[in-house]
């Protein structure tokens, strides 16, 4: 049966189990390598006390907030978007004609050494 995708879905290449995380927003358990993982900072402090205890020398930590989601969540925040099957297909092709130069590249430098 042919594949939709040639990854699919996946980033693990041919690494085995990657493991899993959970989905901030619905809680199911997604391949750590499939899940959407977003980054963000969490300010404490309001902006206009931030910059006056700033300017009086203070440090104010912003702590890092790691959150996962899965494909069906991601694409209902819209942290990612459905492409349509033209910029798909336009995709594929930069692809395959930046994988034919790196192939002829690779052909006449072995045919060099040689």
């Amino acid at each position: 049966m042919p594949l939709k995708r040639a990854s699919r879905g996946r980033t693990k290449g041919g690494k085995g189990s990657s493991g899993v995380v959970q989905c901030t927003n619905c809680g199911q358990t997604v391949p750590k390598d499939k899940a959407k993982k977003v980054t963000s900072r969490l300010n404490l402090v309001e902006h206009t006390l931030a910059k006056e205890l700033r300017a009086q020398g203070a440090y104010i930590a912003s702590p890092t907030v790691l959150k996962w989601y899965c494909i069906s969540c991601a694409i209902h925040f819209k942290i990612l978007k459905i492409r349509s099957a033209d910029n798909r297909r336009k995709l594929k092709q930069i692809i395959s004609y930046h994988l034919i130069v790196y192939r002829n590249k690779r052909k006449l430098k072995n045919e060099r050494l040689m």
